[in-house]
């Protein structure tokens, strides 16, 4: 009878390591992401703060310095007035930035932008459907995208000046 009891728990013990183990794998070691550099990005219409509608097809012609953001992560706030700087000199070269705030309300988007004097097209992600389109995981995430529309680099994390500038060169048109 003990033998039994022994073999009963120590089944159970083990299919519970078993889950244990495979849950920790899926939700931090198993890489989800969908974007990959080489593979086409992948097409989205959202609308900016003040309403006007970004198509990532629209661009094309363009590099496209897309950054998934979010108002409460700290790498994100100190990396915004960077790509607001360099947007300045890179918008006339052929490089857009849009920045996909992970489903935030509007009002603190907005108060974000206009503290931080943010003139880069911004938007909503709403349900997250482009985060999950994407395979976004964490925030920041920094997606470049070349003039054709083929996903050049992914990039999690802060970034720094020299970062932002370095990416915006790979992906300006005609380099």
């Amino acid at each position: 009878m003990k033998q039994k009891r022994l073999i009963m728990r120590s089944s159970i013990l083990a299919v519970i390591g078993i889950a244990l183990a495979y849950t920790f794998y899926a939700n931090f070691i198993a890489d989800r992401s969908v974007a990959k550099a080489g593979d086409y990005s992948i097409n989205f219409v959202l609308h900016d703060l003040e309403g006007e509608r970004i198509e990532l097809e629209g661009m094309k012609g363009k590099g496209v310095f897309l950054n998934f953001w979010g108002t409460y992560c700290p790498p994100c706030v100190k990396e915004m007035p960077i790509m607001e700087e360099l947007y300045a000199e890179y918008k006339d070269q052929g490089v857009e930035i849009v920045a996909v705030n992970a489903n935030e309300t509007e009002l603190q988007v907005e108060n974000f932008a206009n503290r931080l004097g943010l003139t880069f097209p911004i938007a909503i992600d709403k349900g997250r459907n482009v985060i999950d389109a994407y395979g976004i995981k964490p925030l920041p995430t920094t997606i470049l995208i070349d003039e054709h529309g083929v996903i050049v680099r992914v990039f999690s994390g802060g970034m720094t000046e020299q970062m932002v500038r370095d990416f915006m060169e790979e992906i300006k048109p005609g380099t």
